[in-house]
């Protein structure tokens, strides 16, 4: 049985991630790891499971041994709609991170099978109430949405490149979002605003009914109908790789909303706590490693001190 966080809640509800699956090659100031289990689906989906069985859909390929699908059931994570593709390799990265980490490179891509990758959803993911779109082409995002039955609370990451290549379709995309998550640079280059509270107002009227920017190591921030709030991030005193901290922020924010069936604006910041938590364990480690092995309790008590932390009592 996969421990879970207690959400002293029975009215778990279903959740679906899409995203990618990958095998990096990391390289940062501390050292350097081949063959890492990468890709935002992984590191949406182990966040997530510590509070929900996750539904994940990607693409593997003749490469993605039995070790690896193990790895993730282990955890309680449903892999119906994780295909699989025999004509070539997992979707492979490699990156290397500068002083500080403050820079990363992108040494190497291969798309690989993830390339004709197209997220179809199986018959019983169809009425998942909650849904976390990794940060895929925006037209694939909106493949899940175009499946989806009733009306899901619906999670969106994405990345510089979709911004710079896909504005129009990233833009049609977020008028369907509930939650738009965005990094601080991201932000500024989407909205054209270097002031964060004017980056944040900016995104809601664009469509999204809530919006996160997420500030790195200094936290993050939610724009909501109900108010705005700020979060700092958790002191992480052991950087090793900070690939995936932002996929395990989102995976944990919204393993903890359809953990309790909410998506209000108190349950939302109770869960950008959850998910800053989370993510700060991905960091310590390269890889999902750290994530995958952490345990509730890990995550449970820098909750508790990063409550303290923001506490004026």
């Amino acid at each position: 049985m996969v421990n879970r966080i207690n959400s002293e809640s029975s009215e778990s509800a279903p959740l679906v991630v899409v995203g990618s699956v990958a095998f990096d090659n990391v390289i940062t100031p501390h050292g350097s790891k081949d063959g890492i289990l990468g890709g935002a689906a992984s590191y949406c989906s182990f966040a997530a499971s510590y509070f929900t069985e996750p539904r994940m859909v990607g693409v593997i390929g003749n490469d993605f041994g039995d070790e690896y699908l193990s790895r993730l059931k282990n955890r309680g994570i449903d892999l119906e709609g994780l295909q699989r593709d025999d004509t070539g390799p997992t979707f492979f990265w490699k990156g290397k991170y500068h002083e500080n980490f403050n820079r990363r490179d992108t040494l190497d891509i291969q798309l690989n099978v993830f390339e004709n990758f197209r997220p179809d959803l199986p018959d019983n993911y169809l009425d998942s109430k909650f849904v976390l779109l990794g940060n895929i082409h925006p037209s694939l995002q909106m493949h899940v949405l175009d499946q989806l039955h009733g009306d899901s609370f619906v999670v969106a990451d994405t990345i510089d490149l979709w911004i710079e290549t896909e504005r129009n379709a990233l833009l049609e995309l977020i008028k369907r979002v509930s939650l738009f998550v965005i990094n601080d640079s991201e932000a500024e280059e989407l909205t054209g605003e270097s002031n964060i509270i004017l980056a944040g107002t900016k995104l809601r009227t664009m469509g999204p009914q809530s919006v996160i920017i997420k500030k790195g190591e200094h936290g993050a921030m939610l724009f909501h109908e109900e108010g705005n709030f700020a979060l700092p991030a958790y002191p992480v005193t052991e950087l090793r790789d900070p690939t995936g901290a932002g996929d395990s922020f989102a995976g944990a924010l919204i393993g903890r909303l359809a953990s309790r069936n909410r998506m209000d604006f108190h349950a939302i910041k109770e869960a950008i706590l959850y998910g800053t938590c989370t993510a700060s364990l991905t960091v310590e480690a390269f890889g999902c490693d750290r994530l995958e092995s952490a345990g509730c309790a890990a995550i449970e008590d820098r909750v508790t001190e990063l409550k303290k932390f923001i506490s004026l009592d």
